[in-house]
């Protein structure tokens, strides 16, 4: 079918030519995420796009959309706001992507904090619209303003909110998604409680997700609060007590070793020449406290302010979690990251070892999150400086080594990303629900077609 004839055919679908588009350029950015990030990535993945992009607005036009590419073998990729760093929604096989923004309605928060939406809504609505009557987002990433419901639950892990209430496959804060199949004849499949998890983080690779049930947790005051510290160490470790210690209400805890703090250009007034700087967002009523504890530890208070919302200035989260690295880019494009995860009882010895390895290669910043038994945990993006692929195959292999967990973000498949689950159940999903594998393909490499018809 050529591009000409699938145009004809999907603007025959929808109804409506202005959201079908095979112009070359919005078909590049539409094809495109933030996979850059990753300089192995970004040569792999450059020259990857779409042959058209079709914009659907309701679940019956994503379900006539499926039923026509299963019928006539053309691959599907769908993508939210972009803001993914993996290459999730990158096409590597042509064909169709279907950008969901425009499915984007709020449809309830149920007087239980349960945010009903469609996959397009941007986090940020859902945060501004449940404050207003009680209730807040529990996690986020720091990609806030832009990232959008449905991504993150493909995509995503965790954020801002972690330290408190985990990642998203934690305590059912996705109680429930509804997807379209990819099939001649689409279903409308339901998965609630446990069957999430054949979905979540998966790429859009089993399923188009078209409705989530998103649970939230009652509103807090927040104060933003920056605390210098003359050494790595003891930053950490003051860090880590208050992470760990739930006598404090907290939605985030970071500690960023120098110079991590030089990159954040627009912020320069909170940070001290040479120190680490610890990030923290604490419930108001306990600001004062905090101010003490720090002082005790032999921290530098460099600033306390009100969060009211997405729209604070300056609003820190933007230099946390991976915006961290997009700002050490900014400074050096040969800086990268990876994605790791500390043992809460050897932390210091493994900084210790990595540190008489790579020296400043590698520049620790920690992201303080609960994990599924809930327990607090030093996750962790640190910064790497790139020289070769193998130098920083070499340092990951090293972590693994010493027991440090690392996700690649460095290859653009589920099973070394770190989120495939050992049960096989994402893969099960996949031939029930997309059995030619046409959903974003290429990205679950241990799926097979020729398995689905024995």
């Amino acid at each position: 079918m050529t591009t000409d004839t699938l145009h004809r055919a999907l603007v025959e679908l929808l109804g409506d030519a202005a959201r079908v588009h095979s112009t070359p350029a919005i078909v590049e950015r539409l094809s495109k995420d933030f996979y850059w990030y990753s300089p192995i990535l970004k040569r792999q993945l450059e020259d990857k796009r779409a042959e058209i992009i079709a914009q659907p607005v309701a679940t019956d036009e994503v379900i006539a959309l499926a039923g026509f590419a299963a019928r006539n073998q053309i691959p599907i990729t769908v993508r939210g706001a972009g803001t993914g760093n993996y290459g999730q929604c990158i096409p590597l096989a042509g064909g169709i992507v279907l950008d969901m923004s425009g499915m984007d309605k709020l449809e309830a928060i149920t007087p239980d904090g349960v945010a009903v939406c469609q996959p397009g809504l941007r986090l940020a609505v859902i945060e501004t619209e449940a404050r207003k009557i009680g209730w807040e987002l529990r996690m986020y990433p720091s990609t806030l303003a832009k990232a959008s419901v449905g991504g993150f639950l493909a995509g995503g892990s965790g954020g801002i909110g972690s330290v408190a209430h985990g990642g998203l496959r934690d305590f059912d804060t996705v109680r429930a998604i509804e997807i379209v199949t990819m099939e001649a004849e689409p279903r409308v499949v339901l998965l609630e409680g446990a069957a999430i998890h054949e979905v979540l983080h998966c790429w859009g690779t089993n399923g188009i997700i078209t409705r989530i049930w998103f649970a939230l947790t009652p509103a807090v005051d927040w104060t933003q609060a920056t605390i210098a510290f003359e050494d790595y160490e003891q930053a950490f470790l003051f860090a880590k007590s208050v992470a760990e210690d739930s006598c404090w209400t907290k939605r985030l805890v970071t500690v960023f070793e120098w110079p991590i703090p030089s990159f954040f250009a627009p912020i320069q007034q909170v940070t001290v020449e040479g120190k680490t700087l610890v990030l923290i967002m604490i419930a108001s009523p306990q600001i004062e406290r905090l101010r003490e504890a720090a002082k005790t530890a032999n921290g530098q208070v460099t600033f306390a302010g009100e969060y009211i919302g997405p729209r604070t200035q300056p609003l820190l989260s933007d230099y946390t979690w991976n915006h961290t690295t997009l700002w050490a880019m900014k400074a050096d494009p040969k800086w990268t990251y990876i994605q790791a995860g500390f043992s809460p009882e050897r932390c210091l010895d493994q900084f210790r070892l990595l540190r008489a390895r790579y020296g400043n290669e590698i520049l620790f910043h920690i992201e303080f999150m609960k994990n599924g038994q809930g327990v607090v945990v030093p996750g962790s993006i640190p910064l790497v400086y790139f020289t070769t692929e193998e130098r920083l195959n070499e340092l990951i292999a090293y972590c693994r080594e010493i027991g440090v967990f690392v996700a690649n973000p460095h290859v653009n498949y589920l099973e070394d990303s770190g989120r495939f689950r050992s049960d096989s159940l994402q893969l099960q999903a996949r031939h029930k629900y997309d059995p030619q594998g046409l959903l974003n393909p290429g990205k679950m490499i241990s799926f097979h077609t020729e398995a689905a018809t024995k």
